[in-house]
């Protein structure tokens, strides 16, 4: 591994980003300690990429969710079991209404360290300081994370179709930002799906478009950034390219020296 200079003390890995399954790991640099968010892939997929990104699954201290919808909880079961047979019993994260609505969460609920959380809350594992903040999206409830360790601090946000107050302060002065890109909008428009599900993911409660995310990073632009991730991408919608692109020109514009890439669904991304 790469040895991170200055305050970087978190590093993202993003083993799976976009409709088919998400699945990312905060890791603590100095002690090895990992942190998951969400568990939306097959259990070899989690493994076979963990073990890619040089990352050992016994030190897994916590799961949290963003939200129930099935490409962020599907594989919280076959994972879940797969790390107890290691020894491995991490934290589980959710909110009552998620929680409520998941029926995925429902039948772990006995077999794993649940834990509530609610927006606007701290929670204290791993050697991080974990805050949620609430997202906008069709779902029961929906949360993004700023993770502090250190003096180093990462935000991650998918699935919401604005940019909440809480979502701003939350993001602002992070060294890493993981930020959704989920659609091009002339793609969405022209695209093959019906008008019901454009109108959704385009609204204020479905997902950020390249073009939000652009300037939603103009916005949190900082001395502190040095890492930004176009995240939740559309493989119907968008290409991988017009996001990094997007994010891309913001830095060039305002002579940033951050670096912008994108997470994938099928392959591993780490910053």
């Amino acid at each position: 591994m790469d040895t991170l200079a200055g305050n970087a003390r978190l590093r993202l890995h993003v083993l799976a980003s976009g409709s088919k399954g998400n699945c990312s790991v905060v890791e603590d640099v100095a002690t090895g300690d990992l942190a998951m968010l969400d568990c939306g892939i097959s259990k070899s997929a989690f493994m076979t990429r963990l073990g890619e990104c040089g990352l050992d699954a016994t030190r897994i201290q916590a799961l949290f969710v963003t939200h129930e919808h099935s490409d962020h909880v599907k594989g919280l079961g076959v994972v879940t079991r797969g790390l107890a047979k290691l020894g491995v019993v991490p934290k589980l994260y959710v909110s009552n209404a998620v929680h409520a609505a998941s029926s995925e969460i429902r039948a772990i609920e006995n077999t794993v360290d649940l834990r509530h959380f609610a927006a606007g809350d701290d929670i204290a594992v791993a050697g991080m300081r974990v805050h949620a903040f609430p997202t906008l999206h069709d779902a029961a409830e929906s949360f993004g994370f700023r993770v502090d360790c250190g003096g180093d601090s990462l935000g991650f946000m998918t699935d919401t179709g604005i940019v909440t107050g809480e979502a701003r302060e939350a993001l602002a002065r992070c060294r890493v930002l993981a930020l959704e890109a989920n659609h091009d909008l002339d793609m969405l428009e022209h695209g093959p799906y019906p008008y019901y599900l454009k109108a959704r993911i385009a609204s204020d409660h479905g997902h950020l478009s390249n073009l939000q995310s652009a300037n939603l990073l103009e916005s949190l632009l900082c001395d502190e950034l040095e890492q930004v991730v176009g995240m939740h991408i559309s493989e119907t919608n968008n290409t991988y390219r017009l996001p990094n692109d997007a994010l891309s020109e913001v830095l060039r514009r305002e002579a940033h020296p951050a670096h912008a890439q994108v997470g994938y669904q099928a392959k591993s991304t780490s910053v």
